[in-house]
């Protein structure tokens, strides 16, 4: 994981671990999310995927829609495809997420919509590579 460079440009730090690009993954791929207290990951959503998150350390707040699910650590949810939404640690605590993304966009930049302005706009986006 130290290896791998983090995407900062939605907030906190998203690490793409096990992806297309990295080993050969066809059907998702999964990485980690770490926020800050106060930090937030921007509102979007992903037109071909399902989003899994387990929650291993912190509490997360998970806005999807119209919902707001609490995460405590040891909880999972799962935002289906075309579903806003939003991640924000509210908590004083670190949050350390898992998640998986699946399946695959056609492509990369396909994959994923900003739907509110990202913290870090000029910030390269975590490498996935691949597709279908």
């Amino acid at each position: 994981m130290g290896d791998v460079v983090p995407g900062i440009r939605q907030g906190g730090q998203v690490r793409a671990l096990l992806t297309p690009k990295s080993v050969g993954a066809t059907a998702g791929f999964l990485g980690t999310l770490e926020l800050s207290a106060g930090e937030h990951v921007a509102e979007h959503y992903h037109p071909h995927s399902d989003e899994f998150i387990f929650l291993v350390r912190g509490s997360l707040l998970v806005r999807a829609g119209e919902q707001r699910i609490e995460l405590l650590a040891g909880d999972a949810v799962m935002v289906p495809r075309l579903r806003r939404h939003r991640l924000e640690n509210q908590g004083s605590e670190p949050v350390l997420a898992v998640f998986h993304i699946g399946p695959l966009a056609p492509s990369p930049e396909l994959g994923h919509v900003d739907t509110e302005p990202v913290p870090f706009p000029h910030a390269a986006p975590p490498t996935v590579g691949g597709g279908r």
